[in-house]
């Protein structure tokens, strides 16, 4: 059976990637300590760390480094997770929320170690903004502030009134929280940066090589159309990409989808006038809006959510009249490249760590905090493996329930309960 050649989204990210070579489909029979399945944040960072042990590391990728939400997503550095620590104590407790609350934002500063460490070129800036739509977000924020505080993050701004203006040329808000600690980076070529690296360490990366069939045991023996890894430890990371091989969270699990636009180049004296700072930017509606700037100023805007990872008829369409509303200056920009990325949701919003047997691990389901999270879910992988589980089995440890009636009935669902929450945020209640 042959393999087909899937390549990158159309993207701005894509368009504007560094240079990488094409690593070849899995041939044959290879022997590994550590197989990684999905190339993105998740396997990478998990391959890197490993590597790092000294561990013979080989992963299998269906497509290319960074194909899904790993070379898609916004870009933006946000601490923390999908639920935030309040909601986390409410629900698990003291003991599961400082746990967690102790890991909150470290997968930010494993980001900015990596870059440093391998000279990763991918535009890192400083800096990231939660601006609120009305009285009631701005509240939020001032509690939010108190509450990472108390979980000892220190390095947060509130911006009360038209202080936001001084980063934000839009008149939608009323204020904002700056968490100086964030930022934002141009993503496909952080994922790209690391599987470099990952090689330079002896790391083996084969593209275009989905996984068929897990052939569970000791050692574990992964099928590929051409071929086949056998493995005394296996990570699972495809996120919304698994496709069968861990069949016993799909129902706790479900594929939503992002869309987001780039404009074409911004004169300096636009990019001055919208993102004076060059911060990176989310709203606090429920359905966010989130933006930045490129290195060469354009502007990359996302928004909305698409339950069940279809696209809607035209994404500019979609996130065209958002833009506007936001920056009214820019209307009839125009943009250059509109593309959409898969994510996985979890019905409590956090991720999904966990075993098979003895010798296989899983990490998923970011629910559109998997930038920074993903990163320390490979450092966590790495220190289970390494005979080090009690940061790992914090998260395994959190209860995880499938969607009502399933992936079927959970998308109209989900769309039910988002329709309100967008009530919600235009009515500002």
């Amino acid at each position: 059976m042959q393999t087909t050649d899937t390549p990158h989204v159309a993207s701005y990210y894509a368009a504007s990637a560094n240079p990488s070579p094409t690593r070849p489909a899995l041939q044959g029979e290879t022997r590994c300590d550590v197989c990684v399945v999905g190339a993105g944040f998740t396997g990478i960072s998990a391959a890197l760390h490993l590597a790092e042990q000294g561990q013979q590391v080989v992963v299998l990728e269906a497509a290319r480094v960074g194909f899904g939400a790993s070379g898609r997503n916004g870009g933006q550095l946000v601490n923390s997770y999908s639920r935030d620590m309040d909601v986390i104590e409410a629900r698990y407790g003291e003991q599961t929320a400082r746990a967690l609350g102790d890991m909150a934002f470290e997968g930010n500063w494993i980001i900015r170690e990596r870059i440093a460490r391998y000279d990763i070129a991918c535009d890192l800036k400083d800096g990231n903004l939660f601006a609120a739509c009305n009285a009631k977000q701005m509240k939020a924020l001032i509690e939010h502030k108190a509450l990472w505080e108390r979980y000892g993050h220190e390095r947060l701004e509130l911006l009360e009134g038209q202080a936001y203006r001084q980063d934000i040329g839009s008149e939608r808000y009323v204020g904002a929280l700056l968490d100086h600690s964030g930022g934002h980076l141009h993503p496909l070529n952080l994922v790209l940066g690391q599987a470099a690296a990952l090689e330079s360490l002896g790391g083996t990366i084969h593209e275009q090589t989905p996984v068929d069939r897990i052939e569970h045991g000791e050692p574990v023996r992964l099928h590929t159309p051409q071929g086949m890894v056998v493995a005394e430890r296996v990570v699972l990371a495809g996120n919304a990409y698994m496709k069968g091989l861990l069949p016993q969270m799909e129902g706790k699990s479900m594929p939503a989808s992002t869309q987001i636009v780039t404009t074409a180049p911004l004169d300096a004296v636009q990019a001055e006038a919208i993102l004076p700072s060059d911060r990176a930017v989310e709203d606090c509606n429920y359905l966010l809006d989130y933006y930045r700037l490129s290195a060469d100023r354009r502007l990359i805007y996302g928004g909305g959510v698409s339950y069940g990872g279809q696209d809607p008829a035209s994404i500019e369409g979609a996130i065209r009249p958002k833009l506007e509303t936001t920056f009214p200056q820019l209307k009839g920009v125009k943009v250059d490249y509109a593309w959409s990325g898969t994510f996985l949701l979890t019905l409590n919003r956090l991720p999904q760590f966990g075993r098979i047997n003895s010798n296989v691990y899983y990490a998923q389901g970011y629910s559109g905090h998997g930038v920074t999270c993903s990163h320390l879910a490979g450092r966590l992988i790495a220190e289970v493996m390494a005979g080090h589980s009690e940061r790992f089995d914090a998260f395994a440890g959190v209860p995880q329930l499938p969607f009502p009636g399933g992936r079927a009935l959970s998308v109209p669902l989900t769309t039910l309960g988002a329709w309100y929450y967008r009530m919600r945020d235009a009515l500002g209640i």
